[in-house]
């Protein structure tokens, strides 16, 4: 590969690279660091923590603490996106979800079909065993791909990998670390309930 190529994401030929831009949330569960551009959003990143706010209470600190002035729309929708599932959860289903332009959610591959498919048939607050979803993707042999697919995922919280536990109803493993998986879906289950309740104001 020629060393000359030093932007962060490469331009097709003839294509003018991203403007790659880079966004921090502060969120109940640490910084969530965002890239993206105008096509889409690049990729989420977690935060490695091991300190995690105890009760998954809804809160309200969750706010963009550093980025540029002008955001794009991708950007934009992400942000609010991951506030509201911090904070209003509920409202997550009505909001809608920002462009993804990463190469792997481009490419037509089994792992772009796992992924996809986890985002438009694992609502919030359900889980999926790896097998469970290779079913869904079409290909029930594929559980350990599942796995792949899951360590690959550039779009944590949003394409909600963290649903996808082991048969056994262990958690597995996760980008974040396990507590953080453990959080999401602790804080999933206690917001589902309080809606089935009729719970809020």
């Amino acid at each position: 590969m020629a060393s000359r190529l030093v932007p962060k994401v490469n331009s097709k030929l003839g294509g003018s690279p991203c403007k790659e831009k880079h966004v921090v949330l502060l969120s109940p569960v640490g910084k969530i660091q965002i890239s993206g551009c105008e096509t889409g959003v690049h990729e989420i990143k977690l935060p490695k923590t091991s300190v995690l706010p105890s009760g998954a209470e809804p809160s309200a600190a969750c706010e963009v603490c550093e980025g540029p002035e002008e955001m794009p729309e991708p950007l934009q929708q992400c942000t609010a996106w991951l506030r509201a599932y911090f904070c209003e959860p509920a409202t997550t289903g009505s909001l809608p979800l920002p462009a993804f332009h990463h190469p792997l959610l481009q490419r037509d591959s089994f792992t772009r079909q796992v992924l996809w498919t986890l985002l438009n048939d694992v609502k919030f607050g359900e889980a999926v065993s790896y097998k469970q979803l290779a079913d869904l993707a079409g290909n029930s042999r594929a559980a350990r791909a599942v796995g792949g697919a899951m360590r690959s995922n550039p779009i944590p919280i949003i394409i909600p990998c963290h649903r996808v536990i082991r048969s056994s109803g262990d958690s597995g493993n996760y980008g974040g670390g396990q507590q953080l998986k453990e959080w999401l879906l602790s804080h999933e289950r206690l917001q589902k309930e309080k809606v089935a309740g009729g719970g809020g104001p």
